[in-house]
């Protein structure tokens, strides 16, 4: 639930009202009304108007600031790794940077018994 007086941009307009998309308005009230479909009322300037609007046609405008930055760095990163030849940066970058933590297997801090080795060894190549 964002905060009276927060800066919100109009992402889309799901009841067809003719709301400005992608133009920046205030909330200036919500609408408590149980019956209501609408959960914000919205001042936008530009249009010299208020709206009533549902919570999934805005968004906070530091959000899309956040998400756009993030592209644009990921699109910086991918570009740098193609012309440096980086390609296990590229690879990271592409595929997630989260997945590679996952893969790697946690080190043993004794090392493997011979037993143990040829076990698994043997393990594998069953299976």
């Amino acid at each position: 639930m964002f905060k009276l007086g927060q800066r919100v941009v109009i992402m889309s307009d799901l009841f067809e009202q003719g709301l400005p998309v992608e133009e920046y308005g205030y909330i200036i009230a919500y609408d408590r009304n149980a019956d209501n479909a609408f959960d914000y009322v919205i001042r936008v300037p530009k249009a010299n108007r208020n709206f009533y609007v549902p919570a999934a046609d805005v968004e906070l405008e530091e959000v899309l600031m956040r998400l756009e930055v993030d592209r644009l760095e990921r699109e910086a990163l991918i570009d740098f790794a193609l012309a440096t030849h980086n390609e296990e940066l590229f690879k990271r970058i592409m595929n997630g940077e989260n997945e590679d933590a996952e893969e790697e297997e946690p080190e043993e801090s004794e090392p493997q018994s011979r037993e143990e080795f040829i076990r698994q060894v043997r393990l594998k190549a069953w299976i």
